[in-house]
């Protein structure tokens, strides 16, 4: 179809693409219409084919050049077209700070995995808060969902006004329509959705699963590789971002936000995945979780998880995160006369974990695909016995842990279990059998205590 650059031109939907630009954090510029970016400039009097110029922010307008993340969107009606949003009518397992009114627990929790409902749920209604930190209302710390549903999202959209979502499938295929583009994620792989960005998510083969980690702090980012060097961890040119796709239509949605940890609705009269283009350097991105570079030990002892780190989300206080989504892939252990497995710790940071496929190497049995954990500040944790016993009887060849995909979510702040975490029957209450076993080790008896 050919259009021309007017203000009474009547733009239609861009065929379907399934196509991303590569790179992290880079300043972008896409259009689903040729000549619908406007050239030298942001806002003009008349923009292309009579779109309307809407910019969305990330950042204060006032940070640093480096930290700014903004873009320009190109629309086919501004956002603010909408009517009052009201509160959610359905019943939701979301929640935002306090998270529950008990205090949090300094115990070790593990959970199974959710089942696939037996009637019709999408993603939003499929959505339930395991624990959180922080405080939406000041920017800080995170929210941690976990996701089951066996149905697209028909007629809705949905956006968190709470920070950007990291999701991360365990089962099936996800087509994530968003306002800048359509991603398409799978397990092992990961997106990201800016804070604020609509988004609907349709299934491609059947029932989903898989887990949210809700960022309300600073945006995440790739880590400082410091004496690593240049290159190593997730390298910035396997991140991908999609290129404009829109949607022309005049059919009624219903549109839900997540606002201070509630939700709220409102119906337009036309599709909100309406920019037929954008630039900038904030908007939607996958990653594939196997191009992710590990780096560990050529000699002895195990290094710090940290080396693990894909993004974080920093604080004021350096090298101490808000959030690092770390990942434990395959990888090649070759450390000589050292423990392999994770050493027993006790940990200033709180970490939730999950687990996509396969078996964690620090757990014999009980962490299953589409379970989690949680390990609280202090809380002390490490290899069960099963685990313990055959890493301490291993002969040390250089040996590959395969067809494995585990991950943490790890904060500076103490996770508070919501009330359905800590009353729903998936938990499992003989956790702390597993540590149960170990026996005393014997020493001698010349210099202890008598």
């Amino acid at each position: 179809m050919t259009v021309s650059p007017h203000p009474e031109t009547v733009v239609r939907a861009a065929p379907a693409v399934d196509a991303y630009l590569p790179g992290f954090g880079n300043h972008l510029a896409t259009e689903a219409v040729p000549g619908a970016l406007p050239v030298g400039r942001n806002s003009p009097q008349h923009v292309p084919y009579g779109l309307f110029a809407e910019q969305l922010s990330g950042t204060a307008f006032t940070a640093p050049r480096m930290e700014n993340k903004r873009s320009w969107l190109y629309r086919l009606r501004p956002t603010a077209q909408h009517p009052p949003f009201v509160p959610y009518a359905r019943d939701s397992l979301i929640r935002a700070n306090p998270y529950d009114t008990a205090p949090p627990s300094p115990n070790r929790l593990r959970w199974d995995p959710q089942p696939i409902p037996t009637e019709p749920v999408d993603f939003v209604d499929g959505l339930t808060t395991y624990c959180g930190n922080g405080d939406v209302g000041t920017g800080v710390g995170v929210s941690v969902h976990l996701y089951t549903c066996n149905a697209s999202m028909q007629g809705r959209a949905f956006f968190s006004a709470d920070g950007e979502w990291l999701i991360v499938p365990q089962q099936g295929r996800l087509l994530i329509v968003t306002e800048l583009g359509r991603i398409t994620v799978e397990p092992e792989q990961i997106a990201v959705v800016p804070r604020g960005v609509r988004f609907r998510v349709e299934l491609l083969d059947g029932p989903a699963r898989g887990y949210v980690c809700e960022n309300h702090g600073a945006i995440f980012r790739l880590p400082d590789l410091g004496p690593i060097g240049s290159n190593g961890l997730a390298n910035p040119r396997d991140f991908e971002t999609p290129l404009a796709w829109f949607e022309d239509s005049d059919e009624p949605v219903e549109v839900v936000q997540k606002f201070q940890g509630h939700l709220w609705q409102s119906t337009l009269d036309h599709s909100p995945f309406d920019v037929v283009a954008w630039h900038g350097n904030l908007a939607p991105y996958r990653y594939d979780l196997t191009r992710f570079n590990t780096i560990n030990t050529v000699s002895f002892d195990h290094p710090d998880p940290s080396i693990f780190t894909v993004l974080t989300s920093p604080t004021a206080h350096a090298g101490t995160a808000n959030c690092d989504f770390v990942i434990f892939p395959p990888r090649w252990m070759v450390a000589e006369d050292t423990f392999r497995p994770p050493w027993f710790h006790r940990n200033v940071m709180s970490e939730f974990m999950g687990l996509i496929h396969g078996a964690y190497d620090a757990k014999a049995g009980g962490f299953a695909p589409g379970g989690a954990s949680l390990h609280n500040q202090m809380s002390g944790h490490g290899p069960d016995q099963a685990s313990h016993e055959a890493a301490v009887k291993a002969k040390l060849a250089p040996h590959r842990i395969e067809n494995t995909m585990a991950f943490m979510f790890e904060s500076c702040h103490v996770f508070r279990p919501t009330r359905f975490a800590m009353e729903t029957p998936l938990m499992q209450l003989d956790y702390d059998d597993c540590w149960a076993g170990f026996q005393k080790a014997q020493v001698p008896l010349s210099g202890a205590a008598q």
